[in-house]
């Protein structure tokens, strides 16, 4: 009898926990997991980051047109963004790669203004999350 007490004293020891290879499997899945649902998860962050960075560029170019409204004239390269800023309910933004704007005036081809950010590169030209963000193109 006391060889069959002990038995049953291992088997309850036993059940209770998990086994090395139990836990190597559920590890094996994890890792799978996050392998396939990780990339998804950060190409979207960086198409919000450009989306972001379009909405401010339409944000600032509302305030550069009340300028002009105003002033009767864009505000020059020289004077930059910040002679819009008291048109601005917070302090002049950043982009999302946290560099300033370009802002040109006169813009290219007859335009009154061009806004440029530059992505995450922080350079001209550039493909997927270095694609520049331009106020004359909505972002596709």
């Amino acid at each position: 009898m006391k060889g069959q007490t002990q038995s049953n004293k291992f088997r309850r020891l036993n059940a209770q926990g998990f086994t090395l290879i139990e836990l190597m499997v559920v590890m094996v899945i994890i890792g799978l997991l996050a392998a396939t649902v990780a990339p998804k998860i950060f190409g979207r962050v960086d198409k919000a980051r450009q989306q972001d960075a379009q909405a401010q560029i339409e944000l600032l170019g509302q305030a550069l047109d009340l300028y002009r409204l105003e002033k009767h004239k864009y505000p020059t390269t020289d004077e930059g963004l910040e002679a819009i800023a008291p048109y601005l309910k917070k302090s002049l933004p950043k982009d999302p790669w946290g560099s300033d704007y370009d802002y040109q005036s006169p813009g290219k081809e007859g335009r009154g203004y061009d806004l440029i950010s530059y992505g995450a590169d922080n350079t001209e030209g550039g493909e997927e999350n270095d694609k520049d963000i331009v106020s004359w193109k909505n972002f596709e």
